[in-house]
């Protein structure tokens, strides 16, 4: 018998997704002070390995932004298993986030809504932390993912960016664009082209030789798509994470009256596979060189779901949501299952 799904069956459902997110972090911070033994349960397999962003990742396998908003748990999660960390999204100013309750099982859907709201400690706060992490001889590749403060206007977004990014990009082994939460007030506005070239120009500008990549909504139709990956490579960027997650509320086994009781947010997990998968193939038929990064996100669940994103194009794969259904090891799961069917990155 599996320990963790009769632990989320008797335990953790009965919690608030958030308060159980809390529980669950003393033991991702274990991980990382007891390594040695988690990596010999949970480590990748060498053939795994991936060359991306001119880094070297343990596994195609990470976690995505908003699972470790405050770099606090970059060794443990590595340990388990992921081949890299997306931490933040981190702000210029520190946020409490929306008011609680702003997280929501779909139980039914493998799925969650949350409005977090780019709760977190700040920038600057962040980078002793992810200092130290760094410094540890085997630790997954660290990324830093930006979004704008809530009390910065839209038209100073760039500044606000590019304060994040000033303190940050040296210490990240890339800096991930967050433009598409749809939980702060005006930033997917940010996505129109028009308001989207400035800030990243800035935001490159500052970043130095740390790999910079923007991270895009599903929410968008073909022609907006394809402008903003036509950008990122006019601009020089290193890639495009795709995606975060999508305000629609279709094909959802979850109640209308539920849906309403829960009220605005992200739906991520399962119900945003196909769409995210779709983005993928739609970004590589605009950028096809193998050298420019896709990072898939968006409804990865198994190994056959990691590997269908590597398949159709995509450099690396994270989940988010996916943890909070399968626990601590899943991770090890996915990496174990690209094993089985027989995976080796051409990067290796």
């Amino acid at each position: 018998m599996r320990f963790y799904p009769v632990l989320f069956n008797t335990v953790f459902r009965r919690m608030e997704p958030e308060k159980a997110h809390h529980l669950v972090f003393p033991v991702i911070k274990a991980a990382g002070v007891f390594a040695p033994i988690a990596r010999a349960i949970c480590a990748a397999d060498p053939r795994l390995r991936v060359r991306a962003l001119g880094l070297e990742f343990p596994s195609p396998f990470g976690i995505a932004a908003g699972f470790d908003k405050n770099a606090e748990g970059i060794t443990g999660l590595g340990a388990l298993g992921f081949g890299h960390v997306e931490v933040g999204t981190l702000t210029r100013h520190a946020q409490p986030g929306n008011p609680q309750p702003r997280m929501f099982r779909l139980l039914e859907d493998r799925a969650l809504i949350n409005r977090m709201g780019f709760n977190n400690r700040g920038a600057v706060d962040a980078v002793s932390r992810i200092e130290r992490a760094r410094l540890k001889k085997r630790r997954p590749v660290i990324g830093v993912n930006i979004g704008k403060s809530r009390v910065t206007e839209v038209e100073h977004a760039t500044a606000d960016y590019v304060y994040s990014a000033e303190r940050l990009a040296p210490i990240a082994d890339y800096l991930a664009v967050n433009v598409s939460s749809p939980n702060t007030p005006g930033l997917r506005g940010l996505q129109e082209l028009d308001s989207l070239a400035p800030l990243l120009t800035e935001v490159k500008r500052v970043s130095g030789s740390t790999p910079l990549l923007v991270k895009i909504a599903p929410d968008m139709d073909d022609e907006q798509l394809d402008g903003i990956v036509r950008l990122a490579i006019e601009l020089g960027l290193d890639g495009i994470i795709a995606t975060n997650t999508t305000v629609s509320r279709e094909n959802l086994q979850a109640s209308a009256a539920s849906l309403d009781a829960m009220g605005a947010g992200g739906v991520s997990g399962a119900p945003l596979r196909e769409r995210s998968l779709e983005v993928l193939k739609r970004i590589r038929l605009t950028a096809p060189d193998p050298d420019f990064c896709v990072i898939s996100v968006g409804g990865v669940t198994t190994a056959r779901d990691v590997l269908d994103r590597l398949e159709a194009g995509a450099t690396l794969v994270q989940g988010f949501t996916g943890f909070i259904y399968e626990g601590p090891l899943w991770a090890r799961a996915i990496n174990r299952g690209l094993v089985r069917a027989g995976y080796r990155t051409p990067r290796a």
